[in-house]
């Protein structure tokens, strides 16, 4: 027992595949902890794990999410505003040529990043 933290970038080994590993370790953890900035959702690899860190959460496994609002007002994230309005206004972009399927993934991380905000958190700003 304790705690273990997972970073991606350091606890992998060579020849892993990083998203079988980050389901895995999401899978197994009993807290996670989401940490959203102004630029997290310009990242798709960020989104897709929340996705799959929500799922886990209500279907799964039943984890305690615990989301930190770092220096970005929860209401941004939990109705993709501001920061959030542009990364996906490119997303939608990027996705739309590929029809239904494309957008459904844009849909996704939108309900994943409003249930996520919903939840109790932490918001730090100014310090």
């Amino acid at each position: 027992m304790g705690i273990f933290t997972f970073l991606d970038n350091k606890r992998l080994e060579n020849g892993d595949s990083i998203s079988e590993e980050l389901v895995k370790a999401i899978e197994e953890s009993q807290v996670v902890i989401v940490v959203f900035s102004k630029n997290y959702a310009t990242s798709r690899w960020c989104l897709n794990e929340l996705v799959n860190i929500m799922k886990c959460k209500e279907e799964e496994n039943g984890q305690i999410v615990i989301p930190v609002f770092y220096d970005v007002d929860p209401s941004h994230v939990r109705y993709q505003r501001e920061s959030f309005a542009e990364a996906f206004a490119k997303h939608e972009s990027t996705y739309k040529d590929e029809g239904d399927e494309g957008m459904q993934k844009v849909q996704r991380w939108r309900n994943a990043l409003t249930a996520a905000a919903d939840l109790k958190g932490y918001d730090i700003r100014d310090g």
